[in-house]
């Protein structure tokens, strides 16, 4: 799995919205967007994607945990974190290598300048089943 992350202010500077860091501009947004259905047209055609999805804005989010014993339910976005999950690619390729080598073309996705060296994506192998503990 290929994950991506985002912060709300990233997903606000995306749409034109002061953010408190520079809009993206609609050239930078559309050539972003046209990056993705290439990257991902070009993951179908190698038979390698199995599923792509981008996740809406942080302050979409509920978070629903457990404080001594009661059920909370809290609205994002959270103080305690910026980055969240913004979408995920699950492929099926010959090696980790291979997941590695392509999660690493997403470097190659138009941004804004101020965003390019802050990017970055993770790739994490999916569990067939649960382990075994002796």
């Amino acid at each position: 799995m290929i994950l991506s992350y985002a912060s709300q202010q990233d997903y606000d500077g995306m749409v034109g919205k002061e953010s408190g860091k520079p809009a993206w501009s609609r050239e930078e947004f559309e050539a972003m967007a046209a990056f993705m259905t290439e990257f991902n047209g070009k993951l179908e055609a190698a038979g390698e994607l199995v599923e792509t999805r981008g996740l809406v804005e942080p302050v979409h989010t509920r978070r629903i945990g457990a404080k001594n014993g009661e059920l909370f339910v809290t609205d994002g976005p959270y103080a305690e974190t910026q980055e969240v999950l913004a979408g995920y690619w699950i492929v099926e390729c010959e090696s980790f290598d291979r997941a590695t080598e392509i999660a690493s073309e997403l470097k190659n996705c138009p941004a804004p300048a101020h965003l390019i060296d802050l990017e970055y994506v993770d790739v994490r192998p999916l569990a067939d089943a649960a382990p075994d503990f002796d």
